[in-house]
């Protein structure tokens, strides 16, 4: 969330704040839409118009966040972000119809599947960067990055091939969404949440993709992509002394293992991942489970951890 062209100075700041108005860094924040992406929305599609300061900063209405919360409505509803403009004079977002703008994600979807079955980089850093640029995280999430991985389960499931598809996906996930929590940790502050992958498999994209739109809402965010034992568990707790542990898993715990992995931190605990589905009826009422990504953002919110829409 580089946004230095556009951060004004203390004076601009103090200012704005007066008059009610907000600069880009901060409505970012508010709405998980990052600069990059907003000033997309404003000289491409003309969805949103901030006012400028006298050296160019761009500076926010709470009217125009409004109609960014609404864009997103749309967004959310699958519809492409060029055919949003048309649509804002609508009051109230409608669920969508036999006559709403037909979804833009289905063709989207068949160009990664594309790059991921030629085992094609390059095209499918291109096709996501171009949609990361027009699109938030948590949309990219929704309408993009979910399906696209149940459908390639489905499609790797006994499938010759289907192997080397899922490394090669898995590995570029993690370089790709390691690269976004590097940059956002050196743009913030504060304690981390530490995320521990806790399946004997490498490469969990549920964690990574939590872990990006954890980071993508504000918050510091460190991955441990490798089991940690529950004894050894605790010495990185102690060390690091995160704002929340977030601990994932695929796979089922051996038996007596959860109640070591889960208790004596100095910080609340979220189990998260497939495993919750296995373990819920033994878990004690109190343990935040969050069956994929987009529950364990909503724990990470409820312990007012993240800045989330």
């Amino acid at each position: 969330m580089d946004d230095t062209p556009d951060s004004p100075t203390d004076n601009d700041y103090q200012a704005a704040l007066a008059r009610g108005l907000l600069p880009i860094r901060e409505v970012a924040r508010q709405t998980g839409v990052n600069p990059v992406t907003l000033r997309a929305w404003e000289r491409r599609y003309g969805l949103v118009t901030p006012l400028r300061t006298t050296k160019g900063h761009r500076l926010y209405t709470l009217e125009e966040v409004a109609r960014i919360r609404h864009i997103l409505t749309w967004l959310d509803r699958g519809v492409a972000v060029g055919q949003v403009k048309g649509l804002l004079k609508e009051q109230v977002p409608q669920a969508p119809s036999e006559s709403s703008p037909a979804s833009p994600w289905e063709e989207q979807r068949q160009h990664l599947l594309e790059a991921v079955g030629n085992l094609a980089e390059r095209q499918l850093d291109e096709r996501f960067n171009a949609a990361l640029a027009l699109y938030p995280p948590l949309t990219l999430y929704r309408q993009l990055l979910g399906p696209l991985l149940a459908e390639l389960e489905q499609r790797w499931h006994g499938q010759f091939g289907g192997q080397v598809e899922r490394v090669f996906l898995h590995s570029w996930l993690r370089t790709k969404l390691g690269a976004r929590l590097y940059h956002h940790n050196r743009q913030f502050s504060g304690a981390p949440v530490l995320m521990v992958n806790l399946s004997d498999l490498p490469l969990e994209p549920g964690l990574w993709l939590t872990a990006w739109l954890a980071s993508n809402a504000g918050c510091v965010v460190d991955v441990f992509d490798w089991p940690v034992p529950p004894s050894e568990l605790a010495v990185a707790v102690a060390r690091i002394r995160p704002r929340a542990l977030l601990l994932y898993s695929s796979q089922p715990f051996a038996a007596g293992q959860l109640p070591r992995l889960l208790t004596g931190h100095a910080c609340p605990c979220v189990l998260a991942g497939p495993a919750v589905a296995i373990h819920r009826a033994e878990l004690e009422p109190d343990v935040l489970l969050a069956d994929g990504p987009l529950d364990a953002l909503q724990s990470l919110t409820d312990l007012g951890l993240l800045h989330h829409r």
